[in-house]
């Protein structure tokens, strides 16, 4: 019974024994390195256990292996003996559960890690955490994208974990929130010992469309172009080159974002000091063309002084063209300063202003009344336009194409292109305005028709036509007409009729019209005319004789 008890204590302690002494499958343990062979580490796990590692799980990406016998190292103990009798141990899984152990410790935190970049892939790179290995997207490698990242690699630095998932053995971490954030801090430190206006020296750091950003020192500014020269700059690469030495003016410090803006022409003198006094008002000046808008073309007088020249200043005569048509970029032409702004930094200047007014010119050279020769540049329903010389036009309006025909019918014998000659009439320079006549060259039939002839005058006519409202006439050449109610004083001789083509009739002039041309004649008029000179000569009707008795001694008295 007692043996039995014996027996029983024996073999709990030794099941205790072993339990305590033999690892499970599964956890790290510390062992020892008891030799090196064939590129292996053997390692004493305890319990007459020995495993095997491949010396490369001893080294850090990039380094040699750092191992050596005694050393007391942690395995992973997958399986407590294989077919060879022999522990399955791994110094990768080990390090990798302890790291996992930290990291998750670093992320809860929000602390830096340490690792080193040690692969490329799709989208990143690999990052060996002392173990564990994470992913750092390409876009979190720096603050700007880089080229080459051959200078990074193998190398210990600190990182950020964004994020991580251990069950899926996912880590992702970010260089370029450690930068940004010693960045931050280095800012900070030099916008600390900056001041608006002061002059700092500086490296050019990048170029871009819009400027060029200078290196301070570990803080960035932008050096706009619109603040590295007085005068117009097309592109920064004009005024400076990367990695180039300079001087700038700090012009404003955003202390909520830290932005920096920089100057280099305030160091400068401002040439708008002095352009009141160098270019005075009418004054003419060579410059050089340096933009061409729709509105007009831009003229650098000196390096920071430019003017507009406006459409409407360009040119006397072309006033619907693209200023392209005028001038071209870089053409050094010769402007007249028209107006100055110096508040506004603006210069008006004229083109055509240094050029004689073609129409003062045509005005000199072509008094009223010279006959001039021109091309029909084009026709429209109020007259014909004839180009002069100069590149001006004159009009020739409808009532001065004929002087016997209508102006509508008289423009019909008109084409574009025709070579015309027309007489000056008139020149109105300043609503730049030349009016010709074509009619001034032939004689005025109408005028010397009725020369001498006035309202109340009797003339002698000749019967052309007999109509029904009244007959056609002709007077020196010009033809009129007598309307049937003006054929007689009497009604019942009103009648066109009682004459023939060919009668000599007197009648009596009621109107001239120079401007219809028109000779206005009436019969009757005459008659009544008559009748009253017999009546204020003869007598009277009242005085008891009567108007035949009149009439007959007046007809008598003429005999």
């Amino acid at each position: 019974m007692c043996a039995k008890a014996t027996m029983e204590d024996f073999e709990a302690m030794l099941n205790e024994s072993l339990e305590m002494d033999t690892p499970a499958e599964g956890s790290v343990v510390t062992g020892k390195v008891i030799a090196i062979e064939a590129g292996q580490a053997i390692i004493d796990v305890g319990y007459k256990m020995e495993g095997r590692v491949e010396l490369k799980e001893f080294a850090n990406p990039g380094e040699a292996p750092n191992v050596a016998v005694g050393d007391e190292v942690e395995v992973f103990l997958e399986r407590v003996e294989n077919a060879r009798g022999e522990a399955v141990v791994s110094r990768d899984k080990a390090r990798r559960e302890a790291a996992w152990d930290k990291l998750e410790k670093a992320y809860a935190d929000e602390s830096r890690v340490e690792g080193a970049i040690f692969g490329r892939v799709k989208g990143g790179f690999t990052v060996d955490l002392g173990g564990a290995v994470a992913f750092l997207p390409g876009s979190q490698v720096d603050v700007r994208p880089v080229r080459d990242a051959g200078p990074l690699m193998g190398l210990k630095q600190p990182f950020q974990i964004l994020k991580m998932d251990r069950r899926r053995g996912n880590i992702v971490v970010s260089r370029r929130a450690i930068l940004e954030e010693s960045r931050a801090e280095q800012r900070a430190e030099v916008i600390a010992k900056l001041a608006e206006g002061q002059t700092v020296d500086g490296v050019v750091k990048n170029i871009t469309e819009y400027g060029a950003f200078v290196d301070l020192g570990g803080v960035d500014g932008l050096l706009h172009v619109t603040d590295m020269a007085w005068r117009r700059v097309n592109h920064p690469s004009e005024v400076v080159t990367i990695g180039e030495s300079i001087k700038v003016q700090v012009i404003k410090i955003n202390k909520d974002t830290h932005r920096i803006s920089l100057g280099i022409k305030q160091l400068q003198a401002d040439p708008w000091d002095s352009v009141e006094r160098d270019y005075p008002l009418e004054s003419v000046h060579m410059g050089r063309v340096t933009n061409i808008t729709d509105y007009g073309a831009f003229v650098e007088l000196e390096a920071g002084v430019e003017g507009l020249v406006h459409v409407s200043e360009m040119s006397w005569t072309k006033k619907n063209v693209h200023p392209g048509k005028i001038v071209s970029t870089s053409q050094e032409v010769e402007v007249m300063v028209l107006e100055i702004d110096s508040a506004k930094r603006r210069v008006s200047l004229g083109l055509k202003q240094t050029l004689r007014n073609p129409w003062e010119q045509f005005a000199e050279s072509n008094p009223t009344g010279t006959q001039i020769e021109g091309e029909v540049k084009n026709i429209t329903e109020f007259g014909l336009f004839v180009g002069l010389e100069g590149d001006i036009d004159g009009m020739v309006h409808l009532s001065d194409l004929s002087w016997d025909q209508r102006g509508e019918d008289a423009i019909q014998n008109y084409r574009k292109g025709d070579i015309v000659q027309a007489v000056v009439s008139e020149v109105d320079v300043e609503k730049e305005r030349i009016s010709l006549s074509i009619k001034a060259l032939a004689n005025d039939n109408f005028s010397e028709a009725v020369e001498g002839v006035k309202r109340g005058s009797i003339v002698t006519c000749e019967v052309t036509s007999i109509e029904d409202g009244g007959i056609e006439v002709i007077y020196n050449d010009m033809k009129a007409f007598i309307r049937r109610s003006d054929l007689a004083r009497d009604r019942a001789d009103q009648r066109p009729e009682r004459f023939q083509v060919g009668d000599k009739v007197d009648a009596r002039v009621t109107s001239v019209d120079a401007k219809t041309r028109r000779l206005g004649l009436s019969i009757k008029a005459r008659e009544i005319a008559e009748e009253k000179e017999a009546v204020e000569q003869f007598g009277s009707s009242d005085a008891g004789a009567s108007l035949g008795d009149i009439l007959g001694a007046a007809l008598k008295d003429r005999d």
